[in-house]
């Protein structure tokens, strides 16, 4: 009788076929997507992006994403205040971040005052 119990307990297994493929695929979809942070423009940072030529703008968006989905760029911290620049080719973006959002607080071309806006 034991071993119609082992038996039992040995049938029991991992999905396989489509149901085990769809199972991974679907974890790893969500691994990357809990991965990706979402991008928030202020009121002056989504003004600051439509005035700029569209191939910038473009660029900087493309620079943005690339960050909010890899935590790929060129980032350093800002000295005396908070937050972040995120240099894009002659364009900076001056930001603020935590564990899940991007918050873009300053779109523009690098220039003496570009840091010391508010």
């Amino acid at each position: 009788m034991s071993s119609n119990l082992a038996g039992s307990a040995s049938s029991i297994h991992e999905p396989t076929g489509f149901a085990a493929i769809y199972r991974y695929i679907a974890a790893a979809i969500w691994a990357i997507i809990s991965l990706v942070k979402t991008i928030i423009l202020t009121l002056s940072a989504a003004k600051d992006l439509d005035t700029l030529p569209r191939d910038a703008r473009e660029q900087v968006e493309a620079g943005l994403h690339r960050y909010a989905m890899t935590g790929q760029g060129d980032v350093k911290a800002l000295q005396g205040r908070d937050g972040f620049r995120l240099r894009i080719g002659n364009y900076r973006v001056i930001f603020d971040e935590d564990a899940a959002t991007i918050l873009a607080i300053y779109i523009g071309r690098r220039d003496t005052t570009t840091y010391k806006r508010s």
